[in-house]
């Protein structure tokens, strides 16, 4: 017997499905998917099993426990869950580097003042919400010292076991050298209220300014992209929510 199959998420890019335990990956760009499954093998930290692999298919293991939450909603874990995110994120953070490296602070200040404007020109936000959120995404935008990370941390990247533990974290291909607050805010964005505990697990001071940056950067650059694969970064806490909320 054949298990059913769940369409996960699907868009132009790339399709994930789940048959029973198993996810399966399919990736347009079979170089990304070559990417993630090297970021997986190279991440301290626990990541899916992977079962099989072909130039644009990447089969992949379920894992056990929960997502830390998800995006638009309260995350029910607990204060240990995320501060055991936060250990784990710098475990990650303190590893040898990848070979690939991310963007640099130019490339996505030019990309910022592009989608800036076209979400101005296209009324999808108040000309006074997208200014001051360019302006808070400004603190983010400086030198920073790269470290191995996620680049696409979502709460619902993060596993969480029975025992408030991580027991695995999804979805690497984005992973690169970059900025270690990136990981950080992305985990965050729509959560603040679960910053000092990611942070008390993380075992280092940040800058909250930085944090705040960040927000609005990715909320900026995600809003075309999600629009155009059929997304809503309008939807109550989501991605508009957040830049709203940064006066």
């Amino acid at each position: 017997m054949v298990d059913d199959i769940e369409v996960v998420v699907s868009h132009s890019e790339r399709t994930t499905l789940r048959i029973g335990d198993m996810f399966l990956k399919v990736d347009a760009d079979a170089e990304r998917l070559e990417a993630e499954a090297k970021a997986m093998a190279r991440a301290p930290i626990p990541t899916p099993l992977i079962l099989w692999q072909q130039r644009s298919v990447l089969a992949l293991a379920a894992l056990p426990g929960r997502p830390l939450g998800r995006l638009g909603e309260p995350s029910t874990q607990s204060a240990t869950a995320w501060e055991a995110t936060g250990a784990a994120i710098r475990k990650l953070h303190d590893a040898p580097l990848p070979p690939w490296v991310g963007q640099g602070a130019e490339e996505i200040a030019a990309k910022l003042d592009e989608e800036c404007d076209w979400l101005v020109s296209n009324g999808l936000l108040p000309g006074g919400v997208v200014k001051r959120s360019r302006r808070v995404a400004a603190a983010a935008l400086r030198p920073w010292t790269p470290a191995f990370i996620h680049g696409d941390l979502q709460i619902a990247h993060v596993f969480i076991d029975e025992n408030d533990q991580v027991a695995g974290v999804l979805d690497w291909s984005e992973a690169a050298q970059g900025d270690a607050l990136y990981d950080i805010a992305t985990l965050t964005l729509g959560h603040p209220e679960h910053l000092d505990d990611l942070i008390a697990g993380y075992g280092s001071s940040v800058d909250v300014d930085v944090i705040r940056g960040w927000w609005s950067v990715r909320s900026l650059l995600a809003a075309r992209w999600l629009i155009e694969h059929g997304f809503d970064p309008d939807a109550p806490g989501c991605e508009f929510d957040v830049l709203r909320s940064q006066g």
